[in-house]
């Protein structure tokens, strides 16, 4: 059988679960945390965009960024997945892989994927499963694949 990997992920927590075959039981292997996601867009700001604190010109210039702090943040995490996914995929930890992420995290997620591990892509979830126990989880992972009447 073909091993396959499950990851669940928001904007600051992702969990990686592997198994063997898809009746098979789900195993723990990691958990990613991602303060950084947690925090509020006031708390992410540190300086004001377009301004330097040290700035002392007398022009009143004032440029904003086309993407948001938070998305930068969320990009940064999906980064760091991508990476980690990559890595198994080199290593022969996994063939199949299944993600269920929220949104929009999902879409930041898939972007940064590389095409070796978009290729070993077989199913995505738009929803947050990160803080379902692993019972729950395999339970949910069934009903939705489970074959239609």
């Amino acid at each position: 059988m073909k091993q396959q990997w499950i990851l669940v992920a928001n904007g600051s927590l992702a969990r990686i679960f592997s198994r063997t075959g898809v009746g098979d039981p789900l195993v723990a292997l990691e958990t990613i945390d991602f303060p950084e996601g947690r925090l509020k867009h006031s708390d992410l700001q540190r300086d004001r965009q377009g301004h330097e604190s040290s700035d002392h010109s007398s022009a009143a210039a004032h440029f904003e960024t086309h993407t948001s702090t938070r998305q930068k943040v969320l990009h940064q995490f999906a980064r760091e997945l991508a990476a980690r996914l990559e890595q198994g995929l080199t290593q022969g930890e996994y063939d199949i892989l299944w993600v269920a992420a929220s949104s929009p995290f999902l879409g930041e997620l898939r972007a940064t994927l590389t095409p070796a591990v978009a290729a070993r892509l077989q199913w995505t979830q738009d929803a947050d499963y990160t803080r379902l126990d692993i019972d729950s989880l395999e339970t949910r992972l069934r009903e939705l694949h489970r074959p239609a009447r």
